[in-house]
């Protein structure tokens, strides 16, 4: 299946020009690297960088609740740090779907350019003929 890909490619590649084909290669499918780096920049860029601290800090204080549940001697203690410790991991797990939704976004958003070049190539070679 993945030759195929690779065949489409390739003729869309030579029906394009010059120009075009440097662009659309541009829009190739990013490493996993890529595409979380791919998040610090644009729009909602100190929105991930805020997330990423508060998952940072929920971290450590989902770590912190988990050594404090196992020295606690009474029900009660355990019960409270055990709650805490479900709260940061929900909070870390919230703002975790919130990265990957954004990554699924770029994604989605590179798909939907390729298309467009690939209609607006189209276009062009429907009115040269």
């Amino acid at each position: 299946m993945k030759k195929n890909y690779e065949e489409i490619d390739e003729l869309i590649v030579e029906a394009l020009s010059q120009e075009e084909a440097e662009f659309y290669k541009q829009l190739d499918e990013p490493s996993m690297v890529e595409m979380v780096t791919g998040l610090f920049k644009g729009k909602l860029k100190w929105y991930v960088v805020i997330t990423s601290v508060m998952t940072l800090i929920l971290t450590v204080i989902g770590v912190f609740c988990v050594i404090r549940f196992f020295d606690a001697t009474e029900t009660k203690d355990q019960i409270f740090w055990l709650g805490a410790f479900i709260f940061a991991v929900i909070g870390t797990l919230m703002m975790k779907l919130w990265n990957w939704m954004q990554m699924d976004k770029n994604a989605i958003l590179r798909e939907i350019k390729r298309l467009e070049l690939q209609v607006a190539v189209l276009a062009k070679n429907l009115k040269r003929d």
